[in-house]
């Protein structure tokens, strides 16, 4: 008994334990993820799905994020823009921001026009007008671009820098919401596609949850082949030859 017990592996199974409670932590946590980013993803959907409501009304919302909205944007249709390199349905190109203070409002916003290919050389004219222009916008917020954006080229930005742009265009501090135009403010440009991109929303929480439980399961099946291996007797082969 005293061989057994000096031969049990106190130090593998406290190590064993230890990385065990660690990775069954880190998959209960992305499981918990998996239930948040799931939250958040039915909240979009339930949001995008409500009809459009005056914007002002839609901005009291808790959260107006993809919320559909109703605006009316002066001269929007001739207002100065910069363009934002980006792909739509794989296919490089732009798409042109504009700012605009809504009808009845003091808040400057961002206005995305739509998407226009790089194969596409027509563009809206600029043109002071102070026409009014009623349309149906998506709100989504913009958060800064990241460390490795390039810096905006005179009126050609890489990121989607709300406070650059605004500041670019002469315009006053935007909101943090973007509105995507849902119709085209440019008719007559028919290569312009109005459109608010696709949610990105990465779950990939269910594999993470399912890697971190398989490394603790193949983390106790190697703790019990050791266990195994040491109770096991010595082979015959092995033992030491009797003298003659």
């Amino acid at each position: 008994m005293s061989e057994a017990k000096a031969r049990f592996p106190i130090l593998l199974t406290v190590f064993v334990a230890a990385c065990l409670v660690v990775l069954c932590g880190l998959g209960t946590w992305q499981v918990q993820r998996l239930a948040w980013k799931e939250g958040l993803i039915a909240q979009a959907e339930a949001a995008a799905d409500l009809p459009p409501a005056p914007l002002a009304k839609v901005l009291t919302a808790a959260d107006p994020e993809f919320r559909k909205a109703l605006v009316v944007c002066r001269g929007l249709p001739t207002a100065p823009y910069v363009e934002l390199q980006s792909i739509h349905d794989g296919e490089p190109g732009s798409r042109l921001i504009s700012a605009c203070v809504p009808e009845g409002m003091t808040q400057t916003f961002l206005v995305d026009r739509g998407f226009v290919a790089d194969s596409v050389s027509a563009r809206p004219r600029v043109l002071a007008t102070t026409l009014p222009l009623a349309m149906a916008v998506e709100l989504r917020r913009s958060p800064p671009p990241g460390a490795m954006t390039p810096p905006p080229s005179e009126d050609r930005f890489y990121g989607r820098d709300n406070a650059a742009m605004a500041a670019r265009l002469g315009a006053g501090t935007p909101s943090q919401f973007t509105l995507f135009a849902l119709t085209s403010p440019n008719p007559e440009i028919g290569a312009l596609v109005a459109s608010a991109p696709p949610a990105a929303f990465s779950n990939n929480h269910l594999g993470y949850a399912l890697t971190w439980y398989g490394l603790a399961l193949a983390l106790v099946g190697f703790y019990v082949a050791v266990l195994i291996r040491r109770r096991k007797p010595p082979s015959s082969s092995s033992a030491p030859r009797a003298e003659r």
